[in-house]
């Protein structure tokens, strides 16, 4: 390179440092001035004193109040179950000393993406598409996302009753070809709102369904509610982020969204308790299904001790008593009632006993001849240990002889006895019963990948574990191993296969979570005939909390075959049920909140 080269190079970098310089310095200047007093958009006089209304809370705009007391008194008008948040807080010491018990500076930062330099990405989505919200069959989706992860949640007849509102515009993202929603973003005009002379806009509930498989999606309707603000005429777009949000951070820096000395402040509730109230020792360390229950206990004021956070035990005080617990298995679960669902040949008799449905099945005794004869009745069988959980060691739809051997090998280095069965074709369901009622039911369905033409399966299968992980705090991947190749090699491929772009296939029979599977809530619609199954399972195990897995043609009808119950159920699988909420109050009925107590169960419990 030349040395005029180096010197326009260095001359053009110079330019633009000095401009974003001048940007930001413009942007703090901006942030301690005065309150808004002039006149807007349009020629239009601003409002004062604007709140909006977003059905999970209201956003308190501080910069067109006219002094603290006011905009504390908008925060403090919260409803239950609801988060109020004032924006743009000039002064927010000031605004803390008028109720000190009351409010908190949130632990968040404020980026801002300035629209005059922002450029559209060429990337385009890939399965799935981003389009304005349009339905009430959306605006539930968007909810089961919201709960998903743990956002406060709309009434879905707000999102609708608003669909054509000015100020506020919801995306969605849509999956090609099943038409599932799997992403959603909010954006508030603030020109449209209160004549904004700034011309500014916000970004806000950016949320992805943890089970999508596709990447990119919050990417993508980020940049779709930048290009629509573009549009309208916005100079930026501003969006509060935790502090601590290191993936979505890094995903806004990316698209060019800049910090900015702006401040949020919000009201000391329940929703808001681990933001100001001092973190519990070693919560960080806890797993998602530890947490969930956790973190509901402490909403209700039951006193949490975490006793091994690594192995996901805590222990529950509330009213004199006291309970022990490892996730969702508390000492309300007998040794005989644990021991029964740790050996799933004796689960098989239990249960059969009772009247349900099982696979026939064959202990394998190392006699191939016999294992020949079961696959010859049966055509495709199911190789599991006796013992075991996770997935470990399970093979699905075994159709040699010779695959047969292979899966018995593998499941004998987890347990030396093996069970046979039967492959019932169909969907994997996990229906999680506590207190022998039904609180959750979901589709478990095989992890799959989508062919982009140019990488290998391998790759594929990589890029999803780590989307997975991701989306499971790294409880959910699946392994590169002897199951997966039999599946590919199924297919007529293997790991150096590079799929058409589009194509989808199977990389792993089983469903199970913990190996790359993923999980679809089905509770409104689950036939009745598999609700009492569950039940009657649970009631013959004498367990108090269980998820029982059955193999069902679809959740909506009422053939199945008993699979396995397993007493350590994952809660944090089956939001938006109130899986947490049941078992908390399993253990402290007492604790329960007063407005909650006629909350009503799922529609099979009515």
């Amino acid at each position: 390179m030349s040395k005029d080269t180096d010197s326009g190079a260095t001359t053009g970098t110079v330019r633009r440092d000095k401009a974003l310089s001048h940007r930001l310095k413009r942007l703090r200047q901006q942030s301690m001035q005065p309150p808004i007093n002039e006149n807007g958009t349009d020629g239009n006089a601003v409002r004062s004193d604007v709140t909006l209304d977003c059905g999970w809370g209201r956003l308190v705009f501080s910069q067109t109040f006219a002094d603290s007391r006011s905009i504390m008194d908008a925060l403090e008008d919260e409803g239950p179950h609801r988060r109020n948040i004032a924006f743009y807080v000039r002064d927010p010491h000031v605004l803390l000393s008028t109720a000190p018990q009351e409010a908190f500076l949130d632990p968040s930062h404020t980026y801002r993406l300035d629209l005059s330099t922002y450029r559209a990405g060429r990337r385009q989505p890939k399965g799935y598409f981003v389009r304005r919200l349009s339905s009430e069959a959306d605006a539930k989706a968007v909810n089961a996302i919201y709960a998903s992860r743990s956002m406060v949640t709309v009434e879905p007849d707000f999102f609708w009753a608003n669909r054509d509102s000015r100020s506020i515009t919801y995306f969605v993202a849509e999956e090609e070809t099943t038409g599932e929603i799997l992403g959603t973003v909010t954006g508030v005009d603030h020109g449209r709102l209160f004549s904004d002379p700034e011309r500014g806009s916000s970004l806000w509930c950016l949320a992805v369904d943890p089970q999508a498989r596709h990447p990119g999606i919050g990417e993508m309707l980020v940049r779709r509610l930048a290009e629509h603000f573009q549009a309208r005429g916005a100079s930026y777009v501003d969006l509060s982020v935790m502090h601590d949000n290191k993936l979505a951070i890094k995903l806004y820096e990316k698209l060019g969204f800049k910090r900015v000395p702006v401040f949020t402040v919000k009201r000391k509730n329940s929703i808001n308790e681990q933001l100001f109230a001092a973190p519990l020792a070693s919560y960080d360390a806890l797993n998602p299904y530890a947490r969930l229950i956790v973190d509901e206990a402490r909403r209700r004021g039951v006193m949490v001790e975490i006793t091994d956070a690594e192995g996901g035990f805590f222990r529950l005080s509330y009213g004199g008593r006291s309970v022990h617990c490892r996730e969702s298995l508390s000492e309300m679960t007998s040794g005989v009632a644990m021991s029964i669902c740790d050996d799933k040949a004796v689960t098989r008799r239990v249960v059969a006993s009772a009247g349900l449905n099982v696979p026939e099945g064959l202990a394998f005794d190392g006699d191939m001849d016999a294992v020949s004869g079961f696959l010859e009745r049966h055509g495709s069988v199911v190789v599991k240990p006796v013992r075991g959980e996770q997935g470990r060691g399970v093979a699905v739809g075994l159709t040699t002889v010779k695959d047969i051997e292979a899966a018995i090998e593998t499941a004998s280095r987890n347990c030396d006895q093996v069970l046979i069965e039967s492959c019932f074709e169909g969907e994997d369901l996990r229906l999680v019963v506590i207190d022998h009622k039904l609180v959750a039911a979901a589709v478990r369905r095989p992890p799959r990948v989508y062919g982009d033409g140019e990488s290998t399966l391998k790759t594929l299968i990589e890029r999803y574990s780590k989307q997975r992980k991701r989306a499971t705090g790294g409880e959910s991947s699946v392994p590169i191993d002897d199951e997966t190749r039999r599946t590919l090699a199924e297919q007529g491929y293997d790991l150096d296969t590079v799929l058409k772009n589009g194509e989808e296939i199977v990389v792993r029979k089983a469903a199970n979570l913990h190996t790359g599977g993923s999980i679809h809530d089905v509770t409104g619609i689950v036939h009745p005939r598999l609700v009492e199954a569950a039940c009657k399972a649970s009631r013959a195990i004498r367990i108090p909390v269980v998820g029982i897995d059955l193999m069902v043609k679809s959740p909506t009808e009422p053939d199945y075959v008993f699979i396995e119950a397993n007493e350590r159920p994952g809660l944090a699988n089956h939001e938006p049920q109130p899986t947490a909420e049941r078992f908390v109050d399993l253990l402290f009925p007492q604790s329960r909140p007063r407005q909650e107590q006629t909350t009503s169960l799922p529609r099979n419990n009515r």
